[in-house]
């Protein structure tokens, strides 16, 4: 039996008008239930490409494929079922409250008042935000508005998230309460795709790891395989050497 991944890309191009050639020939294959994580220096490629998978942004070549279909034609489904918390989690912050913020979604989407309740406080309790949801989004913690991100795209629905950098200028507190909240949804069964270059922090939780350079996938496979292939050029710095393991990578303990 042969399964459909959640989301392909084949030979994915984006060529920009001054020329850039930020993805040059990307394959890639993410099954539903994965926690994968994506790495590479600044000016690899990977917020490019993270715009490409959740279809924010059209490749200049090659296919993008959600569930089989174009992404670009699978339209609100892939909206409602792919969510990106981004590095900067205030550029996605649009309510008074946390509340009112997370409701936005779900209001979106055209669900009525009672169902939109039902997923904000749901949202809430999942990211340990409930006793923060009258306060103004501004006046959280660095790691508490990511949670806030977070809540916001779980209340749509989505039962993928896309990360960017989602340990970017956070304290030790913010980076603990942003792996519980990977950690969490990973036991739920969602699936995670993570772009980051602070490895030590998340690999222990990670099925697979990518190594994006250059606009093109270098390695692709298993934490512990890829880390030992790691060339020097390519910028990712191995974790594992404090570590005895891939497994003793995370700030979790």
């Amino acid at each position: 039996m042969t399964f459909e991944p959640l989301l392909e890309l084949r030979g994915i191009t984006r060529v920009f008008p001054d020329g850039n050639r930020a993805l040059d020939g990307v394959d890639l294959e993410i099954p539903s239930g994965e926690c994968l994580l994506i790495a590479g220096s600044n000016g690899s490629g990977k917020t490019v490409l993270m715009r490409i998978l959740a279809a924010l942004m059209e490749p200049s070549g090659g296919t993008a494929l959600f569930r089989g279909r174009d992404a670009g034609e699978a339209g609100k489904s892939l909206r409602r079922e792919v969510g990106i918390v981004f590095q900067d989690a205030d550029s996605q912050f649009v309510g008074e409250t946390a509340e009112e913020d997370i409701a936005f979604g779900p209001a979106n989407l055209g669900l009525d008042k009672e169902e939109t309740a039902l997923r904000v406080a749901s949202a809430l309790e999942r990211t340990g935000l409930t006793p923060k949801r009258n306060f103004p989004p501004r006046r959280l913690s660095g790691g508490e508005k990511r949670r806030l991100a977070v809540a916001g795209v779980l209340a749509m629905g989505s039962t993928t998230l896309i990360m960017d950098e989602p340990f970017a200028n956070l304290d030790w507190p913010g980076v603990l309460q942003v792996l519980h909240i990977i950690r969490d949804l990973k036991k739920e069964g969602a699936t995670l795709i993570i772009l980051t270059h602070e490895l030590e922090k998340v690999l222990a939780l990670a099925d697979r790891l990518v190594i994006l350079h250059r606009g093109r996938v270098r390695d692709d496979g298993k934490p512990g395989e890829v880390l030992d292939r790691l060339r020097p050029e390519y910028g990712v710095r191995d974790p594992r050497r404090p570590y005895r393991t891939v497994e003793d990578c995370s700030w979790l303990g």
